[in-house]
């Protein structure tokens, strides 16, 4: 079975309404539709790229009834420390808890991905690690950054891409993973797949 191109007229639906992800899609010129998946993501102890992953597809074939043929992208991020899977903060008081144990340390962002190919079948899903080492961080630093807002709806209360890079010593692996969609591994995927017929984005038209 012949299985359709990613085009315009056959866009990659993406069962996410982040706008992170939508923007790092936008920027590699992928053509996609976006819908949330509305599913709730419960934290805790666990595997986190086994998490990820279970997550992923699951937020993917959510979504399976929208398709007519598409490619589909599930997706997941969390953020890691000793073994702890931090969230979304609910409130300013777990935006500052996650703050405070992440300062001065080095943790984990992982990003797992699905994709369901135009028969609704599991095509290829993976997780990604990147390493990100924070500074140590001030009351008052944390405090400025909580009132800014921009933790919420943050996974481990911050954002790489935004004002939360100051806090950032450095990173070891894909920054694009970080911000919420592995990019490289993304595409290299769809490729693989015979999803995409060539990168930069070529048209199936």
């Amino acid at each position: 079975m012949t299985l359709s191109l990613i085009s315009r007229e056959t866009p990659l639906l993406l069962a996410s309404s982040s706008p992170r992800r939508k923007r790092l899609l936008r920027k590699i010129n992928l053509p996609f539709r976006s819908f949330s998946s509305g599913l709730e993501e419960n934290m805790g102890k666990g595997r986190p790229k086994f998490h990820v992953c279970v997550l992923a597809g699951k937020k993917a074939r959510s979504i399976l009834h929208r398709s007519k043929g598409n490619w589909v992208l599930g997706a997941d991020t969390v953020v890691v420390l000793d073994g702890l899977i931090l969230g979304k903060p609910s409130d300013s008081e777990a935006a500052r808890s996650m703050l405070l144990r992440l300062s001065g340390k080095e943790h984990k962002v992982v990003t797992g991905y699905c994709l369901l190919d135009p028969a609704g079948r599991e095509a290829h899903t993976e997780a990604i690690v990147t390493r990100v080492k924070m500074k140590s961080l001030t009351e008052e630093e944390i405090q400025g950054y909580i009132e800014s807002g921009e933790p919420f709806g943050k996974a481990g209360s911050y954002a790489i891409q935004g004002l939360g890079s100051f806090m950032v010593e450095r990173i070891s692996g894909s920054y694009t993973n970080v911000v919420g969609l592995p990019l490289c591994a993304l595409v290299t995927a769809l490729l693989a797949l015979g999803a995409l017929r060539g990168f930069p984005f070529v048209s199936a038209d």
